[in-house]
């Protein structure tokens, strides 16, 4: 195990970016509809509904989209029934590269010609890194940084990741809002208008708005790169 030497000067960059994956890099719109459609087809509607009916209440209670602890828990209800198990296997071995928003990847890589780019995102320890690997995500970047609630976290993110500067990409506004809290005018907000969220127009009026607001992830592509970092 090699040690570091408290000697040896950490270079740190001057910025950093950080970006979401669930409707900022993929279609979780389309995403949820596959999913219902496969539930609704293998199953039925009204199998389809329960388990819905699960999965809505646990995201209310963790702040996430708990996809496979809502399986254990409907199959649970359901006494068992080993018909449920290979919904796990679905969910785990979805298309995800499928569902990424037109030149994603593009952007990514733009990205981290320009600094270094991580994924930053909330979920569980075993979906939210599946879905970014099997996106093509996790080899486009530099890093993967999963939480609970990444808002509470940004400290973390900031011991794992130093940097002058940050450009948040992000399709909640509250997220957005809490890292501009956190590090004010060290970061530059980014709001992609992309998913159910980012339109809410109920929620856009509740928090401040973004630094700068896109109408699609690919739009980046077309900004300069240099101003998101500078500010």
């Amino acid at each position: 195990m090699t040690e570091l030497r408290e000697d040896v000067a950490v270079s740190v960059p001057s910025a950093t970016f950080l970006v979401d994956i669930d409707d900022t890099l993929l279609d979780n719109d389309r995403i949820r509809e596959d999913i219902e459609r496969h539930l609704d087809r293998e199953y039925g509607p009204g199998a389809r509904a329960g388990y819905w009916t699960i999965q809505e209440r646990r995201f209310v209670e963790l702040g996430y989209r708990d996809y496979l602890g809502a399986v254990q828990e409907w199959w649970e209800s359901q006494s068992w029934d080993p018909r449920l198990l290979a919904v796990s296997e679905y969910l785990l071995e979805y298309p995800f590269a499928d569902r990424l928003y037109p030149r994603a990847l593009d952007v990514l890589a733009r990205l981290r010609a320009t600094a270094p780019t991580v994924v930053l995102t909330d979920g569980d320890a075993i979906y939210q890194p599946r879905k970014v690997a099997r996106a093509g995500v996790r080899s486009a970047v530099d890093g993967v940084l999963v939480y609970v609630h990444k808002e509470e976290e940004l400290e973390d993110v900031e011991r794992r990741y130093p940097a002058g500067r940050y450009v948040l990409v992000d399709d909640k506004v509250r997220i957005l809002a809490a890292a501009k809290r956190h590090w004010g005018e060290r970061v530059t907000t980014v709001l992609p208008l992309q998913g159910q969220f980012a339109n809410d127009a109920d929620l856009r009026a509740a928090h401040p708005g973004p630094d700068v607001t896109v109408d699609a992830v690919g739009d980046l592509l077309d900004l300069e790169l240099q101003d998101l970092v500078r500010g």
